[in-house]
């Protein structure tokens, strides 16, 4: 997909509250299996936006980032192997003289080893009343049936560093870092079964669920159409419009669960249909809530 244009966007502190698989081994001549197409690399949905961040007390900075978009083809299945042809005997002419017709020789047919299920995950974390514990990566919305992770399926957990190079590496981004109390991050990109869309969900651990909230508050992405969160007033949603059909399109929601915001990314051909992110949204946040 090709990668979005430059977006600008901005986040400024809210007025105070009030008080790789091995290869099969060759089969006989009769049927060959063919070889599996090679495995998706690890990528990011691009991601291109200007931001200005601002916490009360601290000089505003300004950010960019940008992440290479990689062209990843999608695994096929393997079809299992086609049965080998059997071997008929001809019976040879009479003969005045004793004769004998050889049979032929049985021909193996290659047996297919089914795929072993992927190692279930080992990551966990627990919720109670909005304070998030353990591993963050445990609370990224689950990848659906058939779905392909790009990278770890548990997903890729980010350092302080990983979030400093997403807003473009300001001066100052630890001391709003600190601010904010953040914690520690997480994020997953995974394609749907179908190949539409692919999904990025970032989530930043914060001190509390009311810094958590205040970033959201103050995020706005200027280039790009705002659009509504069912479910969530708190939400902002932004939807870029491709200039032709045959273009990549993308849609941002960003909101707060907790002590933990969260940001899903959707990139679909096309003009992207909101109820995508709706959907997405709101299991996210569901999933933040419950724990699973």
């Amino acid at each position: 997909m090709s990668a979005p244009e430059n977006e600008s966007a901005a986040f400024t502190d809210p007025p105070p509250e009030p008080a790789a698989a091995p290869e099969p081994a060759a089969a006989p001549e009769a049927a060959a299996a063919p070889e599996p197409a090679p495995a998706a690399a690890p990528r990011r949905l691009p991601r291109a936006v200007g931001i200005a961040l601002a916490t009360a007390g601290l000089l505003a900075v300004t950010a960019a980032s940008a992440a290479v978009t990689v062209a990843v083809g999608k695994p096929d299945g393997r079809p299992a192997a086609a049965p080998a042809p059997r071997a008929t005997a001809t019976a040879a002419p009479t003969s005045t003289g004793p004769s004998t017709t050889p049979s032929a020789a049985p021909v193996p047919v290659p047996t297919v080893v089914p795929t072993e299920p992927a190692p279930a995950s080992t990551v966990k974390g627990t919720v109670s009343g909005g304070t998030h514990d353990g591993d963050l990566r445990y609370f990224l919305l689950p990848i659906p049936a058939g779905g392909e992770s790009y990278g770890p399926a548990d997903g890729i957990p980010m350092t302080r560093d990983d979030v400093s190079e997403m807003f473009g590496k300001p001066d100052d981004i630890d001391t709003i870092l600190n601010r904010l109390g953040y914690r520690d991050g997480a994020t997953r990109t995974y394609r749907t079964a179908d190949g539409t869309a692919e999904v990025t969900v970032t989530l930043l651990h914060f001190g509390s669920a009311d810094l958590a909230s205040r970033f959201v508050q103050g995020y706005t992405v200027k280039s790009q159409e705002s659009i509504d969160i069912d479910g969530d007033p708190n939400a902002h949603g932004f939807r870029r419009k491709p200039k032709n059909e045959s273009y990549t399109g993308s849609m941002t929601g960003i909101s707060s669960q907790g002590d933990v915001q969260y940001t899903v990314d959707v990139e679909v051909k096309g003009t992207p249909d909101k109820a995508l992110l709706n959907d997405l949204m709101k299991r996210q946040r569901e999933w933040l809530a419950s724990g699973g």
